[in-house]
């Protein structure tokens, strides 16, 4: 038997290779191929191309590595066409992994989506795309299998994997010693995974940072960086905006958990920091334009999964923005700023406050572990293994009706015979 990826994100890396590895404990002469990143090449997938390395977002970066996209598309066209796969698996990627869910399904292979694209955040008439090019969807948030299936999906919720790692993960009691070593709180910078995200919202925390000094001059800062390329480009800015700041490579875990607060771009590493109970700003930042043309389209109220997974009812055909001076702004459990303007007062008053004021702060680890322990379920990886082993090779399953679409009179007949 053998299976494809294709897994485009760092975060994706990680739980490919968690999948994997729950796979191949449960079938061991699998063969894993396709495109991941080094989490799933040391995991045993024979890599056709290392496709992290073009985690880019935005049409200029995308067009730029168009050729790319295009050969490794042809690629892995020819590779199915050639090598019948018994399975296609996708993870997060959407832009790219549309176009192999196209060429899977041409060659018919069945298609699996786990960590699938939130389309129920905005742009909701994509759900199209996900009827017609995927199989199953396997999803990671308790909210996604009603969503999904409300829009006539085969979709199972198998749960987040990140928690996995999370339980399993052996911090570097080395590393945490040095760093106990030094005074002062410390207040972690994770600037995001990507090249573009890291440029958008690090000045942004830096002039934060600047403030906070000014208020809480013991504070120490430390930034996170995925690799060595990222950290030159985040040590770059650093020296621009005239900031002494350690950058740290591969260390994200060991300095969340060291962490008294946190200033975070958005995105999965949101689950992280619940995971560690730490008190975290959210910031991202885009240009002018994409912000007013994206606004309308978003229907959630908020860009955090912590905080819609903290809701009751996270969805809202008129989202407005986190204003910290609105009625039941403290009721949301990470502040957030999906913002075009420079927010960075803003984010360095959160910080100022988990670090000056001991009653704030206590509530807000309380809140975050109460909503860790009904959340933070481990097991996904061995469930979205079993799912795919036990339904490779049967026929394809029949998506439930999409609720807006009234049943067909041939429909009525066939259930009314059943």
């Amino acid at each position: 038997m053998e299976v494809f990826f294709s897994v485009g994100e760092p975060s994706g890396d990680l739980h490919g290779s968690n999948l994997v590895t729950a796979l191949r404990r449960r079938q061991p002469d699998l063969q894993c191929v396709g495109y991941g990143g080094p989490k799933m090449c040391s995991a045993g997938v024979s890599l056709h191309a290392d496709l992290t390395e073009l985690a880019v977002m935005g049409i200029g970066p995308v067009l730029g590595h168009l050729p790319k996209f295009l050969a490794l598309l042809s690629r892995a066209d020819r590779y199915f066409r050639h090598a019948q796969p018994d399975a296609v698996v996708l993870i997060d990627y959407p832009g790219f992994n549309w176009w192999i869910a196209r060429r899977a399904k041409v060659h018919g292979i069945p298609v699996y989506y786990y960590g699938a694209p939130q389309l129920w955040a905005w742009a909701r008439w994509r759900v199209r795309k996900m009827r017609r090019l995927t199989d199953h969807v396997l999803c990671k948030l308790p909210f996604e299998q009603s969503w999904f299936r409300r829009h006539g999906c085969h979709a199972t919720y198998v749960g987040h994997s990140y928690f996995d790692q999370l339980s399993d993960q052996k911090l570097d009691e080395t590393f945490l010693a040095t760093y106990r070593r030094s005074s002062g709180p410390l207040v972690t910078i994770l600037p995001g995974s990507r090249r573009h995200e890291i440029k958008a919202n690090l000045k942004c925390f830096l002039r934060g940072a600047r403030l906070v000094r000014q208020t809480v001059p013991d504070a120490r800062f430390a930034i996170a960086s995925y690799n060595e390329r990222q950290a030159r480009m985040a040590q770059d800015i650093c020296r621009r905006e005239s900031m002494e700041i350690d950058v740290i490579v591969g260390r994200t875990q060991e300095l969340i958990h060291l962490a008294h607060c946190c200033m975070a771009c958005s995105g999965s590493v949101s689950l992280e920091l619940l995971f560690h109970g730490k008190p975290t700003v959210i910031h991202y930042w885009v240009n002018r334009l994409a912000y007013h043309l994206l606004r309308p389209l978003i229907k959630v109220k908020y860009i955090t999964l912590v905080n819609m997974l903290a809701d009751d009812n996270p969805f809202s055909e008129h989202p407005r923005p986190f204003d910290p001076a609105c009625p039941g702004a403290d009721r949301v459990l990470l502040p957030e700023y999906p913002t075009c303007a420079d927010k960075s007062a803003s984010v360095a008053g959160h910080v100022i406050e988990w670090l000056t004021d001991d009653t704030i702060y206590e509530r807000t680890v309380r809140r975050l572990d109460n909503l860790r322990r009904s959340v933070c379920v481990t097991g996904a990886s061995q469930r979205c293994a079993d799912y795919i082993l036990r339904h490779v090779g049967q026929r394809e399953i029949e998506a439930p009706r999409p609720h807006y679409r009234p049943a067909t009179a041939e429909e009525i007949q066939q259930k009314r015979v059943a």
